[in-house]
């Protein structure tokens, strides 16, 4: 297997076969801590990549947030500095993908193109309180549809946060111009051409992080939109997790219209990535969080011992395919606290020693 980094690749197949000797793809990797773009040739080899961080914003005690416009600023940057890399144009490219850190929610205004509020991301407790109010009953209808726990991770209660206290939130939505969805949809809506042509998607996976999504129509539901007071204008569309959306802007970062072929959540795009295609295979991911998943074939099934139950990917018209999800939120992020707000490390790679220096 070519050593594919954490959610890096996943490519549409029609696309990939038709691809001559000199086409590549390029794949976008948006992530809690930075944003990498990847080229890689018909063999799988890369050919450039470039990489940024961008600032983790943390306002006050479990709230943590992302500027949405920086994270486009630095989508264009390594869109341009791995081109420069492998020596190419954009116009050189058969195909791109986006694979995304989930459950982050960003609002943004279709007439101006900027971002309504910060993203609200997804290790944000903001919304713990308000989840709190709702009764078990309403608990157990919302984790039976959606499949995930009732907690402030997912985005539904982000997005009722921003609609309830933030003014130009509220202002894009009386005007008809708002537009919500997880990262994913943000960098499509701004490849595809922001204000001139961008299109409002989302695919299943990202849909599925979000506790709005019904896992067995695979479309937003009215009752799970109606518990947490979203419109569902404001919401993408939702797609599979590969077809051609949209081209990117001959005008953007990639200076050519390319078709954007695939989208999934980060963890799904290393199922992917890893081909865990057959129920029963699964894998684990060591990142800012870590999280296993387990495909479970075409068959939803309903943990009863805490694990999520999520879509693992959809291609095209086939169907669904679904997983468990066990997740550990704070991993590699405790990494990153112990070296830049504690200071008892200066790299990561320091925590080996101190690990192995105690019995």
């Amino acid at each position: 297997m070519l050593p594919i980094p954490y959610g890096a690749v996943f490519l549409l197949r029609t696309d990939f076969c038709s691809l001559n000797y000199m086409a590549f793809i390029g794949s976008l990797d948006q992530g809690t801590s930075s944003t990498r773009f990847m080229i890689f040739d018909v063999t799988g080899k890369v050919i450039g990549q470039h990489q940024l961080e961008h600032r983790q914003i943390l306002p006050q005690a479990g709230w943590v947030e992302h500027d949405a416009q920086e994270i486009w600023e630095r989508t264009q940057e390594v869109i341009a500095g791995a081109l420069k890399q492998a020596n190419i144009l954009g116009s050189d490219l058969a195909a791109i993908g986006i694979t995304n850190q989930r459950e982050t929610t960003v609002a943004w205004d279709a007439v101006t193109g900027l971002p309504l509020h910060n993203a609200i991301v997804w290790q944000d407790t903001r919304t713990a309180s308000y989840l709190d109010g709702f009764s078990e009953k309403i608990k157990s209808s919302i984790t039976h549809k959606s499949g995930l726990a009732i907690a402030p991770y997912f985005s539904a209660s982000k997005m009722n946060w921003l609609i309830k206290n933030c003014e130009s939130v509220q202002h894009a939505i009386a005007a008809g111009t708002a537009r919500f969805g997880t990262i994913d949809s943000w960098l499509l809506w701004n490849l595809s051409g922001g204000v001139r042509s961008g299109v409002h998607f989302t695919d299943v996976t990202n849909a599925s992080r979000t506790l709005l999504m019904n896992l067995e129509t695979l479309q937003w539901d009215t009752e799970l939109l109606n518990h947490f007071e979203i419109p569902r204008e404001v919401l993408p569309e939702i797609k599979s997790s590969a077809e051609r959306y949209a081209l990117t802007d001959p005008h953007g970062p990639l200076g050519s219209a390319v078709p954007i072929s695939g989208i999934l959540g980060d963890q799904h795009a290393a199922m992917v990535g890893q081909v865990c295609f057959a129920r029963g295979e699964s894998k684990t991911t060591y990142g800012t969080g870590n999280f296993a998943l387990l495909n479970t074939g075409t068959d939803i099934v309903r943990s009863k011992n805490g694990l999520l139950t999520t879509v693992c990917y959809k291609f095209g018209n086939q169907p669904a395919m679904y997983a468990l999800e066990g997740s550990v939120a704070v991993t590699g992020s405790a990494i990153q606290w112990l070296r830049d707000q504690l200071g008892i490390i200066s790299s990561a790679a320091e925590t080996e020693n101190l690990a192995s220096s105690v019995a």
